[in-house]
């Protein structure tokens, strides 16, 4: 069966544009990964699958002294090369013609929707993978995730943002002033670090936790994140899943299983560790919408009608000291 897309006879450009805003509108809610500072590259169309970045190695600081007359020794200047590979991915949801004839729903509409958030929870779930893959690991406690059984700790946040700082990681955020406002107050510059949102009362335990209702300006980087702890800021979604029973011996954490802990990464980022690239062309997503009632041979009543999508996407991390995962265990409630 053909696609119909904005380009194709039997929909209009500004049903398709519609469907392309509807969906996006509804996958943006569902994204936070792509807030904590990534470098996104768009590629245009018609170029190649592989994208390169390509960055400059600094030089090391130049601490011998020049000798009068002697010309010092020249040094190299290279780069290095990071490489990704785009892929493809899609969904289509399917509508019959009594559905659409008979139903009191706004079917249609309400497609849109879902495939908006399953576009963005598809992307969530792709960035996610080769985020929470990350060769930079710290512990609760122990050196290994199978002995984690402990809650985050306002010393292990300090301990992964000095190992950021050693390799000059730089903050993400800007510095929150304080205001006239009553009880507000000012928020450093800061790390960004995302995890799954049963932490969030452990989090709100640390020393010095800040709310965002009680930020200077109240500049959320986005409506999931619940505060800030020092130079932290923290933001959190239902979507970052845990490793299920992974840790040690639960005690009086959270177990799937009721024997051992359940362990949750929170993932540290500096700006720019970590890089997305979509395939920009119309647009970051193409929709494809045909009617119930188009006839083909395929389906030569026109009985059946489809909505869907499809992107390219691929997510790489750049420089894998830049950013931190710090797995966990969290508290039972």
């Amino acid at each position: 069966m053909p696609t119909i897309t904005s380009g194709t006879a039997g929909i209009s450009q500004r049903t398709n544009v519609f469907a392309e805003r509807e969906m996006l509108k509804h996958a943006e809610p569902v994204t936070i990964l792509e807030k904590t500072g990534p470098l996104i590259k768009p590629m245009p169309k018609n170029k190649s699958m592989t994208i390169k970045f390509r960055r400059p190695v600094p030089f090391a600081a130049a601490t011998t002294q020049l000798s009068e007359g002697v010309t010092p020794a020249s040094r190299a200047f290279t780069y290095e090369d990071v490489s990704a590979t785009l892929a493809q991915y899609g969904e289509v949801a399917v509508i019959t013609d009594v559905i659409e004839d008979t139903h009191e729903d706004p079917v249609l509409k309400d497609i849109t929707m879902m495939l908006g958030e399953n576009i963005g929870r598809t992307k969530e779930a792709l960035n996610y993978a080769t985020l929470r893959a990350g060769t930079n690991v710290f512990y609760a406690n122990g050196a290994a995730r199978a002995s984690v059984n402990t809650p985050i700790s306002l010393a292990k946040q300090r301990a992964v943002l000095r190992g950021l700082k050693n390799q000059k990681a730089t903050k993400i955020t800007n510095v929150l002033d304080g205001s006239p406002n009553y009880r507000t107050k000012p928020v450093e510059a800061a790390f960004i670090a995302v995890g799954h949102t049963d932490l969030e009362n452990d989090i709100r335990g640390l020393a010095g936790f800040v709310p965002c209702a009680e930020y200077g300006r109240r500049q959320m980087i986005c409506e999931q994140e619940i505060g800030s702890v020092e130079d932290v800021r923290y933001v959190l979604s239902p979507d970052l899943n845990p490793f299920l029973d992974a840790g040690s011996a639960k005690g009086s954490m959270v177990s799937t299983t009721g024997v051992n802990a359940d362990v949750y990464p929170v993932l540290f980022f500096g700006r720019e560790a970590w890089a997305m690239v979509p395939l920009r062309g119309q647009g970051a997503v193409e929709p494809s919408i045909i009617s119930a009632g188009t006839k083909t041979k395929d389906d030569p009543l026109g009985q059946r009608g489809y909505a869907g999508w499809k992107m390219w996407h691929v997510a790489l991390i750049l420089n894998q000291l830049w950013m931190a995962r710090l797995e966990v265990a969290t508290t039972a409630l």
